[in-house]
């Protein structure tokens, strides 16, 4: 399982990015999709996450200006990042809770994917 993201980018303060991220591979069912963030020195934290069944849930930083979709049919998981602010700037990671099936065993694992950098300037 592959988590493939794109988007990110430089902008100013106020402005708007969006991300997606593609899941591709031996793919049984995705659970849930997320997007973190990072920035050196800290510990990766969550942004937001939805649900298979489309429940979302978003850290109070980013509620009301970030807004998280998925498309089911593509695998794919978006963010919607509106009235960016500096302390947005990070490495965005997406995330998937992906259940795979290898002989005839079905897993549930954690991938992720290998990061895009947001950067927002004053």
């Amino acid at each position: 399982v592959q988590l493939v993201e794109s988007g990110g980018g430089l902008v100013q303060a106020g402005g708007s990015l969006a991300l997606s991220c593609e899941a591709s591979g031996n793919i049984f069912s995705i659970n849930a999709m997320g997007w973190y963030r990072q920035t050196p020195g800290k510990q990766r934290e969550l942004v937001a996450v939805i649900k298979s069944g489309g429940k979302t849930n978003y850290a109070d930083s980013v509620k009301g200006r970030f807004t998280i979709s998925r498309d089911n049919a593509k695998n794919t998981v978006y963010l919607q990042m509106n009235s960016l602010k500096p302390e947005d700037t990070a490495v965005y990671f997406c995330n998937g809770d992906i259940s795979t099936i290898v002989a005839g065993t079905l897993w549930f694992d954690d991938y992720w994917g290998q990061g895009t950098r947001v950067t927002v300037s004053s």
